[in-house]
């Protein structure tokens, strides 16, 4: 059976204090992440850490970044390639209260 040429996935999940993979590039496929946001949704601030791995590096795309309480932010101001084994990365300041979510596209290689 033939891989499927393009796959659109929707990934979400809560941060936590704790650094997790929320995403691997798969192998034979290149990721395209389109959309990558986050929420707050409690009153009081709290920070995102949003990074990409590859290897034993990890590149930070934001670090530390507050979010206003009831207020979403942009983790990314375009798109980002990843290459297959590729993986993104998150963290809270809070164990609940930051939503992520993100869209991306799989591309066959």
């Amino acid at each position: 059976m033939a891989l499927p040429l393009n796959v659109f996935k929707t990934v979400t999940k809560v941060g936590t204090t704790s650094t997790v993979g929320i995403y691997t590039a798969p192998i034979g496929y290149t990721g395209v992440v389109l959309l990558a946001q986050a929420a707050n949704v409690d009153a009081n601030s709290h920070s995102v850490s949003f990074s990409h791995q590859r290897s034993s590096t990890t590149t930070e795309i934001v670090k530390d970044f507050a979010i206003s309480g009831n207020d979403t932010a942009s983790l990314l101001s375009g798109k980002l390639v990843l290459e297959s084994g590729d993986i993104l990365v998150l963290s809270a300041s809070d164990n609940t209260n930051i939503k992520f979510i993100g869209s991306i596209l799989e591309t066959l290689n």
